[in-house]
């Protein structure tokens, strides 16, 4: 046996060997791989302890606060870079330089517009649906209209369909968005840059003169996007990836990673926090909904405080609240009352015993929540701002799936719990 390699001492079988394997960062991994020879399978369920890929895109240390892209920290990209720039970043794995940038950033801007015959998709709809509804369907009919980027074993294929996505989701995002409200669509403006153009789509009219939109609340919404460009393998990128696993096309595989996000336990976390500043209503409650959050019988949870990977603090958390009180005090809104009794909360529970102890601090998405409203965005809207975001992570592990070969598909498999064989009774018979 290897000196790196585990002993698994099965009932009535000869011991097994098992390689452990070391990444560049992080826990090392066990390769189970051999197991299944044994007649046996691991049972993870949440795969919270199951490493499902190799990737070299995204590395979290939970316990210590730690996120990086590519080998680069958040608070260096956040502070230093754009969007478009860390989107290059995650595909490609380097920082561009400026021709690449350029080069980049021209190329993105060549698909920004959506086909005419879209619109016709929107108008299927009820006014009152979901934008994440209305996403899933559009991203999954893009593979109707893009016949040219279907190919999954053509490099330049897999580039171009990539490089739409990422250009025509905001453009979708807010055609959902202007279709709920009953304003005509706005067209994408490539003078602009990636967020200030979402921005303008999401809030200009027609009949108003046409203003570039402030470039304060620009930053603010190219640092969300940054924040939540990608996080390792979460819930949806694990999709993605499951569903890329079968040689789904791309649009099929990043509407898959939507439907995933739509879940309130992953992307609806930001509207949660607003939904619950909304439900305390008063610093006067803060107390008695404080008492509400330690209490185990109670299911009442202060939404935005704490995170299941990081057991320290969010490393992008601090990041978000320092755009947090740039927005609320560029808009004059720190007295507003909603605002006001977020500070108060976070104030509490940064000082209080319990919280301090179990660290559950304030995370991206109790300031991203608050960032959104102050950018008059609907909570509708959050969790397709975030998808917005997070098609950058989805189309890089995408790719980075496909330059793995071979492809194997995805299929876990299960602790049976059912009946064991039985005979089929007649109904006549059955009693």
């Amino acid at each position: 046996m290897q000196k790196d390699d585990a002993k698994l001492e099965l009932p009535n079988k000869e011991a097994v060997e098992l390689a452990i394997k070391h990444g560049t960062l992080g826990q090392p991994v066990i390769d189970i791989q051999q197991l299944g020879h044994q007649g046996y399978f691991t049972f993870d369920p949440g795969f919270m302890s199951t490493a499902s890929c190799k990737s070299a895109i995204t590395f979290i240390d939970g316990d210590n606060g730690i996120l990086l892209h590519r080998g680069y920290t958040i608070a260096d990209l956040v502070q230093n870079s754009s969007y478009l720039e860390l989107c290059y970043l995650l595909m490609n794995g380097e920082l561009p330089d400026q021709t690449q940038s350029d080069n980049f950033s021209s190329e993105i801007r060549q698909h920004t517009l959506v086909h005419e015959q879209l619109r016709n998709f929107y108008s299927g709809f009820p006014r009152s649906s979901h934008p994440m509804a209305i996403l899933c369907g559009v991203v999954g009919g893009l593979s109707a209209f893009y016949h040219d980027s279907l190919n999954i074993d053509n490099p330049e294929h897999r580039h171009i369909a990539a490089m739409r996505l990422i250009a025509k989701m905001p453009t979708i995002a807010a055609m959902a968005y202007k279709y709920s409200i009953g304003q005509p669509f706005v067209y994408p403006q490539n003078n602009m840059s990636y967020a200030e153009n979402f921005l303008h789509m999401l809030f200009s009219v027609p009949a108003e003169p046409e203003e570039r939109p402030d470039p304060i609340l620009v930053n603010a919404m190219d640092r969300i996007l940054i924040l939540h460009a990608d996080h390792e393998q979460n819930a949806s990128t694990s999709t993605v990836r499951t569903a890329g696993s079968s040689a789904a096309n791309p649009f099929a595989c990043i509407a898959a990673g939507i439907a995933a996000l739509w879940g309130p336990a992953h992307g609806g976390a930001n509207e949660a926090v607003l939904n619950m500043l909304e439900e305390i209503g008063s610093e006067n409650n803060i107390p008695k909904y404080i008492a509400r959050a330690k209490d185990k019988s109670d299911p009442f949870r202060l939404m935005g405080f704490g995170h299941r990977v990081y057991k320290n603090f969010d490393p992008r958390a601090k990041l978000m609240q320092e755009t947090c009180y740039e927005v609320l005090n560029h808009l004059d809104l720190l007295d507003d009352p909603l605002f006001k009794l977020a500070m108060k909360l976070e104030k509490i529970a940064l000082q209080d015993e319990y919280f301090v102890e179990k660290k559950l601090y304030p995370n991206v998405d109790f300031y991203s929540g608050i960032v959104l409203r102050a950018l008059k965005i609907p909570k509708s809207m959050y969790t397709a701002v975030f998808a917005t975001s997070r098609t950058a992570g989805w189309v890089a592990n995408w790719l980075e799936m496909l330059g793995q070969p071979p492809l194997r598909i995805t299929r876990p498999r299960q602790l049976y719990t059912g009946h064991t064989q039985r005979p089929f009774v007649p109904i006549d018979k059955r009693t």
